[in-house]
């Protein structure tokens, strides 16, 4: 089996590249073309796991070289998206292009060359936040244009099932986290800010998320492209449990054996519109059609995160092709 992977050099994207090509899998990754060739998280990888992934070069808004990526594969895995819910307020344009007209470009490129499974993954952000677990049945409330554009998104891949018959899946993560994430989201933020002293900066502290730690959402992913699943489905991703901002912040005081000031900073809370204040998954369908469930516990993923971050200024860069 050949899996096309887009977005590959991001936090979840090089973590799932990784687990496809330990279970024997051929992968062919697909990167938005730099001048430096940079390759981004899958500077990780291991030089047996990078030197075996075919790489391919383009953009996911051009038709042409996304159909370039698509052909020959037997299965597209799309994790390619513009991202940041904030960033979204300042370029909302910007997020529709990437998130819809580059999932419409992967779609119609994969119905065209006969891909026999597209699997999308979309983002818990649509929901909007609610008191009880989501299921995949909730209704869509957008708060910020990323998550609007991720309803886009979603809704032509559920358009290119019903209209064309495209086998589809939709993979729906809540929050996830571990090695490699990006400094800017919350954990590595006070994990960042507890190694360099017991001072933790935080805007609102009442928001309320469900994490999974990357190892198990890699292979919830993995699962999803290797299992044979009822077409059309989506599948809501999480441990069904959830962790306010506070939480985390004692969570990692544990982890660190140490306790932590926490100083509320105006400049980094969230506008009302934003916020969202509790997002917890029901996982039940991810049970019942991938046969997946966490391995990794909350503090045992913290533990993990740490333990990167502490080496994190010590990595060697390589992966510049």
């Amino acid at each position: 089996m050949r899996v096309l992977v887009t977005g590959a050099s991001g936090f979840i994207g090089s973590h799932t590249v990784e687990e496809l090509v330990e279970r024997g899998l051929k992968v062919r990754v697909f990167l938005r073309y730099n001048s430096t060739g940079y390759v981004g998280n899958l500077i990780h990888l291991s030089e047996e796991v990078f030197q075996s992934l075919e790489m391919v070069w383009g953009d996911i808004r051009d038709y042409t070289s996304v159909l370039r990526a698509v052909e020959g594969v037997d299965v597209v895995l799309h994790l390619a998206a513009q991202i940041s819910v904030p960033y979204s307020f300042q370029n909302p344009i910007d997020f529709a292009i990437n998130n819809v007209v580059g999932t419409t470009n992967l779609l119609k490129a994969s119905l065209d060359t006969g891909v026999k499974k597209f699997v999308h993954i979309s983002t818990s952000e649509i929901f909007g936040g609610d008191e009880k677990p989501l299921s995949e049945s909730s209704p869509r409330r957008p708060r910020s244009p990323y998550a609007a554009s991720k309803v886009g998104a979603d809704a032509m891949v559920e358009s290119f099932f019903y209209s064309y018959g495209l086998n589809t899946l939709v993979i729906r993560p809540f929050n996830t986290f571990g090695p490699r994430q990006s400094p800017r989201a919350l954990i590595p933020w006070i994990i960042f800010q507890a190694l360099r002293g017991n001072e933790v900066r935080l805007g609102n502290l009442e928001p309320r998320r469900d994490f999974t730690f990357v190892k198990d959402t890699a292979r919830a992913l993995v699962l999803a492209v290797i299992k044979d699943t009822p077409a059309g489905e989506q599948i809501n991703l999480g441990v069904g449990r959830s962790f306010s901002v506070l939480d985390v912040v004692k969570a990692v005081e544990r982890v660190l054996g140490r306790e932590l000031k926490v100083i509320q900073d105006p400049s980094l809370v969230r506008p009302k519109p934003m916020e969202v204040l509790n997002l917890v998954s029901d996982n039940r369908k991810a049970k019942s059609l991938l046969g997946w469930e966490p391995r990794y516990s909350f503090e045992e993923g913290l533990r993990i995160t740490v333990e990167h971050l502490r080496k994190r200024e010590t990595l060697i860069h390589r992966g510049w092709v």
